[in-house]
């Protein structure tokens, strides 16, 4: 099959590995349509008129002020923007969901409400509820009348979901469960009207039900004091013979896992998306204070140390801008296709995101990752400032740190990319073995010194071609070396995970550039490559110090020695100027005051 054929049919979940993606398939966001442009404008004149100005007093917590601006962003469509238009939604696509999560991902802790409401406290019911349950509740949630929450972490089960202890029974007359028990972390949990609720039948049966606010035995404990995203609701809930109908059972009973795990893979894309977004203020305002900032009688901006550092800020930002709507087009396309398959809503759409978990995982992990790098180095440039919280950027810290435990904490999602790899390569869905074992085949024959090719990026793709090659040479020689006991090595598969996710990464920058040349010319895309080679350049270290790591973890003798000669070979590239590519990419931030990119 050749590259267009297969890009035409869509690449599997995890395919990118071992097939060559093209450039003019895939979408980046200069593709935005005029209409999702518009949608991202509304967000941001929404945050910047009706959000940023009451910062202070979301995280003061005045009673009903953040409910009440959720309700303003559901008059303006903003929270129903996934629900079709049948329940009071806008029915609007994939990609524009995701621009929606961008657009209103800067906002601290009321981000973290209306992501959690659109998300996991409304997409339950969408994707998993009855005709009547969607009627009753979907067309509150999408005008924000009601707020939506989601009640799974217990005290003693936050990555361990299904060790719940929370218990659901039948009543004697049949016409209620029982629900005994009690959750923790619950964002918006201490306003929200309905709430998305996780329970074992009769001790066994994991099972979804939706509470309501008001039903008996159902109470809803304090405010937590957190370190961060402060003005957000987060509380415990308890239940005592809480009385849930039995027509507010979610789904089949013992079926809660499929709610949970598929409902977690959305949320862990659309953090791609809200990160960006966060990444992106936090970049303008960085660039801002160090244009007025002034030491030693110049504008700090004027020092290479901080030209480094926002430089590098808007790198992260834009390659995980890059891999996150890669991501999110290889998902709609595939809910796209299941549908002209015949497949229902629902289950296409849920369908397409369990195809692309790994992505999602992949996305999740770095913009989370991202984020805290951007927030650290935002408060770096701000100096003693910035520890003051007189200043945004003394938010944007404490609030980023949230995203590396919750939607599964990263070291779980890097684990779980692994896992499901691997698992779909012994099923025979994704074709590992062949081309792991002519990585083996290559180790041993001599390296071609021949020039590169003319055309435009061969250089490049050929190092991501090898990337790939040295995440096959390890994750195969750990599979055969270890077998069974590999799952039992997780520094080792999150070595792995490192290097599946940097070459995503690299091959996604390299995508964009391609796409943005092709369309308008080398001299119009000149910052955004140097963003690609300096990222490119920098992430080969990176892989190749998780593949030594890697190695050294379960090999030895000559194995060992011709295995670091493989890596060394996949991982070389050509030298390359990353100060002055730096300097130039700071160059346009400090000219333009706002990330520009």
């Amino acid at each position: 099959m050749n590259t267009m054929q297969m890009n035409k049919t869509g690449l599997k979940g995890g395919e990118w590995l071992i097939k060559e993606s093209l450039a003019n398939e895939t979408f980046i966001p200069e593709n935005f349509s005029e209409e999702q442009k518009m949608a991202l404008a509304m967000c941001h004149q929404f945050m910047e008129t009706e959000v940023a100005p009451n910062y202070g007093r979301i995280e003061k917590m005045e009673p009903e002020f953040l409910s009440s601006l959720l309700r303003m962003a559901g008059e303006q469509g903003l929270l129903g923007v996934s629900i079709p238009e049948s329940y009071g939604g806008l029915g609007k696509d994939f990609i524009t969901s995701s621009i929606i999560s961008e657009g209103l991902g800067y906002g601290y802790s009321f981000s973290v409400s209306v992501i959690a409401h659109t998300g996991i406290g409304s997409l339950p019911i969408l994707y998993f509820g009855s005709d009547f349950q969607k009627n009753k509740y979907l067309p509150k949630l999408a005008t924000g009348e009601w707020i939506g929450a989601y009640g799974l972490t217990e005290p003693n089960s936050g990555s361990d979901a299904l060790g719940a202890k929370t218990t659901a029974t039948l009543s004697a007359d049949g016409k209620h469960y029982l629900l005994n028990g009690q959750k923790c972390w619950i964002t918006n949990g201490g306003f929200a009207d309905v709430y998305t609720v996780f329970a074992k039948v009769d001790g066994k049966d994991f099972t979804a039900f939706i509470v309501e606010r008001d039903f008996d035995g159902f109470t809803i404990g304090p405010e937590e004091q957190k370190m961060g995203i402060k003005g957000s609701s987060t509380v415990q809930l308890y239940f005592q013979d809480c009385k849930v109908p039995v027509e507010n059972v979610l789904g089949e009973i013992g079926r809660g896992h499929i709610i949970a795990f598929n409902i977690l893979n959305i949320g862990r894309y659309k953090m791609g998306a809200a990160t960006s977004g966060a990444m992106k203020k936090v970049v303008g305002i960085s660039t801002n204070y160090a244009t007025n900032r002034e030491q030693f009688k110049t504008a700090i901006a004027n020092f290479g140390a901080i030209q480094h550092k926002l430089a590098e800020m808007a790198i992260r930002t834009w390659v995980c801008e890059s891999a996150t709507y890669r991501t999110g087009k290889y998902i709609s396309d595939k809910e796209e296709a299941l549908l002209e398959q015949g497949v229902a809503f629902d289950k296409a759409f849920l369908g397409a995101a369990e195809e692309y978990a790994i992505e999602c995982a992949l996305v999740k992990v770095y913009g989370s990752e991202s984020l805290n790098y951007v927030v650290d180095e935002g408060l770096q440039i701000h100096g003693g400032n910035g520890f003051s919280d007189e200043y945004e950027i003394s938010r944007a810290y404490r609030d980023s740190r949230i995203n590396r435990i919750y939607e599964g904490t990263n070291e779980i999602n890097r684990l779980l990319m692994v896992d499901m790899l691997l698992k779909r390569a012994m099923k025979g869905s994704i074709n590992l073995m062949g081309p792991a074992l002519a990585v083996s085949k290559e180790l041993m024959s001599i390296p071609s010194f021949d020039d590169e090719e003319d055309a435009v990026f061969a250089k490049e793709r050929k190092y991501i071609a090898n990337f790939k090659k040295a995440i096959l040479m390890v994750a195969g020689a750990a599979v055969q070396k270890l077998m069974a006991n590999l799952q039992q090595e997780q520094e080792l598969i999150m070595n792995i995970a490192d290097m599946l996710i940097e070459t995503y990464n690299a091959e996604s920058a390299l995508l964009r550039v391609t796409k943005l040349t092709d369309t308008y010319g080398a001299a119009a895309a000149s910052l955004q490559n140097d963003m690609m080679q300096t990222y490119l350049y920098d992430a080969a270290d990176r892989i190749n110090k998780a593949g030594k790591d890697a190695l050294n973890a379960f090999a030895d003798g000559d194995e060992l020695k011709m295995m670091h000669i493989g890596l060394k070979r996949f991982t070389k590239v050509a030298p390359f100027n990353t100060k002055a590519a730096r300097r130039r990419i700071a160059e346009k931030l400090i000219e333009e005051q706002a990330y520009c990119f």
